[in-house]
């Protein structure tokens, strides 16, 4: 299959990229560099051995992308393409919209103009927002507590009702949790520009002297040790489930909301400590006041990937932190050591 990946140069989707070649795939590349380096994509090159194509540009310069995709004509396209930090969302909002949500009408629109009738969006978990129950399920109410959550929830809406307007179009929205790991070579991983946004790689900073110490926003949630709960999902389950979303969209149409993640949460707490035992480096720590859109708990009901994919995660919170720890001890700089 001609897949297009919009992000394609970013965490999850140079993982996934790795996968979809080593999955007999043919693979275009969109990506604008914002929060990606040009580094990752000659990586994946070295380690699939495979050739695919790659166009810088932003998603949102619908005449670009259409061209594009008139070129290369897509039978499929995963979604990965946007901003993604809950707090920056909150003082940016504007930008947020117009990136996640014109970005995907933009997208969409190409994808008509050249027929291409399949999308996998990268959702997220924040489009549930206040649990009324846990774990989440797909059937939970969505109700996002922040700008972040609220664009992807409205981009679901949106491909939603696009697939409303042609039986023959299908699409598969990935509600997945917070990914951490690496590739097992090292070679590629998790490179965020400027201060990390998410837990693991701020760790992995301080163990590797970037950093003083790790900020832990809130010990007074109504968790096991006060600190925030969430489930961690190893990158390479993330980029399996997307191969087996290509897999079902192949013979399938429609649209399906489906989790992803590991079903156990970890307390931040927790993840400190499996961190200092793959690395062996301690990790001082300094107690700030909660952020606000941040929950207590949240973590995934993945009956309906093995149901409807056939997937489940095989990796537990060890094997992502040692997985960070090789990539980071041997990048120091992320990318920019090249």
């Amino acid at each position: 299959m001609r897949i297009a990946i919009t992000g394609g140069a970013g965490y999850i989707g140079s993982h996934t990229l790795l996968d979809i070649l080593g999955d007999g795939h043919e693979a275009l590349v969109i990506d604008n560099y914002a929060n990606s380096s040009p580094e990752a994509l000659a990586r994946v090159k070295s380690l699939s051995n495979r050739t695919f194509e790659m166009s810088e540009q932003t998603i949102t310069d619908q005449p670009s992308l259409s061209e594009t995709f008139q070129q290369f004509k897509p039978e499929a396209v995963i979604h990965f393409a946007g901003l993604k930090a809950v707090g920056e969302s909150e003082d940016i909002p504007l930008t947020y919209y117009e990136e996640n949500i014109q970005g995907t009408i933009s997208l969409l629109r190409a994808m008509d103009g050249c027929g291409c009738k399949n999308i996998i969006f990268s959702s997220s978990a924040t489009v549930y927002g206040l649990p009324d129950y846990l774990p989440f399920d797909e059937a939970h109410p969505t109700a996002p507590i922040n700008t972040y959550g609220r664009t992807k929830y409205f981009a679901e809406e949106i491909i939603h009702d696009w697939t409303k307007t042609d039986p023959a179009k299908s699409a598969v929205v990935l509600r997945y949790f917070n990914p951490v790991g690496a590739h097992k070579s090292g070679m590629i991983g998790e490179d965020p520009a400027g201060i990390p946004n998410n837990l693991v790689p701020f760790i992995a900073q301080v163990a590797i002297g970037r950093r003083d110490a790790l900020s832990v926003f809130g010990n007074d949630y109504e968790t096991k040790d006060g600190t925030g709960v969430r489930d961690y999902i190893h990158i390479n389950d993330l980029a399996s489930g997307h191969v087996a979303a290509v897999d079902y969209i192949a013979e399938h149409t429609g649209f399906e909301a489906i989790n992803l993640g590991t079903g156990r949460g970890y307390s931040v707490l927790e993840v400190v400590a499996a961190f200092e035992k793959a690395s062996g480096k301690p990790i001082p720590l300094r107690y700030e006041p909660r952020r606000k859109g941040d929950l207590a708990n949240s973590y995934a009901e993945c009956d309906k990937a093995k149901r409807l994919l056939g997937w489940h995660a095989q990796f537990g919170i060890n094997e992502m932190c040692e997985d960070v720890w090789r990539w980071q001890s041997q990048n120091p700089h992320g990318y920019r050591d090249n």
